[in-house]
């Protein structure tokens, strides 16, 4: 989306907004045959491409190891006002990641990010994706070398480093600044380039190198988030959706299935959540006990049946047509073991996006902290120990719990794309032959893609005769 595309204030503001860029040498040098002069000016040239023609203030900061790049090239693009940084081989992406979360901190939204490097996979991606979860910028990205798989962190634009040097150049640059010269070694800055070669050859900067290395590791700012914060006002009473699935967080034995909602909403309340509530508990319901759906049912909770192989897939389904028709502000809870696993490729990209707030619950607690950024996360256990606390209650007091109507309760058959308003009709519908060859056709295109279409009816008969003999045997028992 270029900013063309926005509405006119929004526009007037992209426009405007300043432009940080931070620029690994190491990973993506000025290539040969290309004047360093021209880097600046591509740069520029790329986002005007992309609809910033006002007055945008650009900023670009070269990392690498100064002592070894050629004099000319740091005076080419010290000429045009590229900042130049000398950082030890290893170091850089921490120190470039260090000055990222200070500027962050300085320049807060429409001001805009833009990352050349090759390591944005590998080095930036985790902590800088769920930093974008929180306070999302528009963030740009070239590199020498494509990412071998996708980021976590939503691009708004990806170049090639070579083909953007050679595209979009726009010839001159509009900079007019003089640029500075650092050295995170020492902590100390230049404003000429001798001065600054100078200093690189100095016996106190070789000991400084040696006595005081900087850190090789990138420092995680977002690691030490905390969990279960209070509700602000946008989403104190904005919608909550929840999405639970029942193979990874099953009702415990002993619990009443009624009372799931009621642990739900009350621990959405102790943070100040009092928004509307809506639930859909995906699971294989042909073999969830009768009383549990109903006693779910009867509380207003929706019940999607699918299969353990499609469930993640059909789960994802819904994410996306729920934030379709709920802008935000609005939450989603996901309970489920695998949040992590089964929707990483999507949903750190839909958070950073629409900023909807997120809940997770999970019968174990993650070896590590997931990529998603949550407002509040609860083991499954103890959110519904509240469960037991109150039917002991009313145990002990006499008093039954309170039934809602399903009047508003829908009943879906994720395979085969069904919707019901009864249960009755729904169990019926699970029990039909043509679900069973819906479920083996989603079986086969999961688990047997290599079977033929007559392998597969083959099977299908096949199944179907056995299931019809040990119901005849059945009644035959019966009888």
């Amino acid at each position: 989306m270029g900013v063309e595309r926005m509405g006119g204030n929004d526009a007037a503001a992209a426009a405007a907004a300043k432009i940080a860029v931070w620029w690994d040498m190491f990973d993506c040098p000025v290539p040969e045959g290309i004047d360093a002069r021209g880097v600046r000016p591509s740069l520029e040239g790329a986002f005007k491409e992309l609809g910033y023609t006002g007055p945008v203030s650009i900023t670009v900061t070269a990392y690498g190891d100064q002592k070894q790049t050629p004099e000319h090239l740091l005076r080419a693009l010290s000429s045009t006002g590229v900042a130049v940084v000398h950082t030890r081989s290893g170091c850089t992406c921490a120190l470039m990641y260090k000055d990222m979360v200070k500027w962050r901190e300085d320049n807060p939204p429409p001001a805009k990010m833009m990352i050349i490097s090759n390591q944005v996979l590998d080095v930036f991606n985790w902590d800088l994706s769920r930093l974008q979860q929180r306070t999302c910028y528009d963030l740009f990205l070239a590199y020498s070398v494509k990412p071998r798989a996708g980021l976590f962190v939503r691009t708004r634009k990806e170049w090639l480093w070579e083909k953007l040097l050679t595209k979009t150049s726009t010839g001159e640059s509009s900079s007019s600044s003089s640029a500075k010269f650092y050295c995170k070694s020492c902590s100390l800055d230049r404003q000429s380039l001798k001065s600054f070669r100078k200093h690189l050859s100095t016996k106190k900067h070789a000991l400084e190198e040696i006595l005081r290395p900087d850190d090789s590791q990138l420092q995680s700012v977002t690691s030490k988030w905390g969990k279960n914060y209070a509700a602000t006002p946008e989403f104190a009473t904005a919608k909550i959706h929840v999405l639970w699935d029942m193979f990874d967080c099953p009702i415990p034995d002993g619990y009443d299935a009624r009372r799931i909602r009621p642990s739900l909403e009350g621990a959405f309340k102790e943070l100040g959540y009092s928004g509307p509530v809506s639930i859909t508990a995906y699971g294989d319901h042909k073999k969830t006990p009768q009383h549990h759906l109903q006693a779910l049912s009867s509380t207003g909770i929706d019940l999607a049946h699918a299969t353990l192989e499609v469930v993640n897939g059909r789960i994802s389904d819904d994410i996306d047509e729920w934030q379709y028709n709920n802008p935000t502000p609005a939450t989603m809870m996901i309970i489920s073991d695998e949040a992590d696993d089964a929707f990483s490729d999507f949903l750190p990209h839909l958070l950073q996006r629409n900023k909807y707030n997120l809940f997770l619950s999970y019968s174990f607690r993650p070896p590590q902290m997931s990529v998603l950024v949550t407002s509040a996360e609860w083991l499954w256990d103890s959110l519904l120990a509240e469960t037991r606390r109150h039917v002991l209650l009313r145990k002990c007091s006499g008093r039954s719990i309170e039934r809602v109507g399903e009047s508003t309760v829908m009943f879906y058959c994720k395979v085969c794309y069904s919707d019901f308003k009864h249960l009755d009709e729904f169990i019926k519908h699970l029990s039909s032959k043509k679900h069973a060859l819906n479920i083996l056709q989603d079986t086969k295109t999961v688990c047997m893609p290599f079977l033929t279409n007559s392998m597969f009816f083959h099977i299908v008969e096949a199944s179907f005769s056995r299931e019809q003999a040990v119901q005849e045997s059945s009644l035959v028992e019966e009888l």
